[in-house]
């Protein structure tokens, strides 16, 4: 039989989260702030440029963001409307393509994102401790 967490865990646990949090708050609110950007746009838009050189199947973008069919086509749609991305039907499949205005945002974000990263993570990870964190980081990343 399973048991609740000790205090201990739980504490663990409450910590991770929070921290999970803070920093996704934080980039997402630099994002929006120099862009318009909602989180949901940029996981869109950083995918189609840095993992499909702009365009990828809508299928193997679902996959990528770990999403239902059915929630990434309503934020394309939503996207579209506002000139962000272009979607089209290439065979059976659908392509979705971030748009010029959808890349400029893009470039425009970087520099939002990295600064919120840096000073909500990784500035506050000691040089001494980075290499474990990060290896266990990375270790929790690629559990089943």
């Amino acid at each position: 039989m399973v048991h609740s967490l000790d205090p201990v865990e739980m504490a663990g646990w409450t910590a991770w989260k929070r921290a999970g949090d803070v920093v996704m708050r934080a980039v997402e609110r630099e994002i929006t702030a120099a862009t318009g950007l909602s989180a949901a746009d940029f996981a869109v838009l950083i995918r189609l440029v840095e993992l499909g050189d702009g365009s990828l199947r809508q299928q193997e973008l679902a996959k990528l963001l770990g999403w239902e069919r059915s929630r990434l086509s309503r934020q394309i749609s939503r996207m579209q409307t506002r000139g962000l991305v272009d979607a089209a039907s290439d065979g059976p499949a659908r392509m979705i393509t971030a748009t010029d205005t959808g890349r400029d945002h893009i470039a425009a974000a970087r520099p939002a994102h990295a600064a919120a990263v840096r000073r909500t993570l990784l500035q506050l990870v000691p040089p001494e401790d980075a290499a474990a964190f990060w290896s266990t980081v990375d270790k929790i990343a690629q559990h089943p």
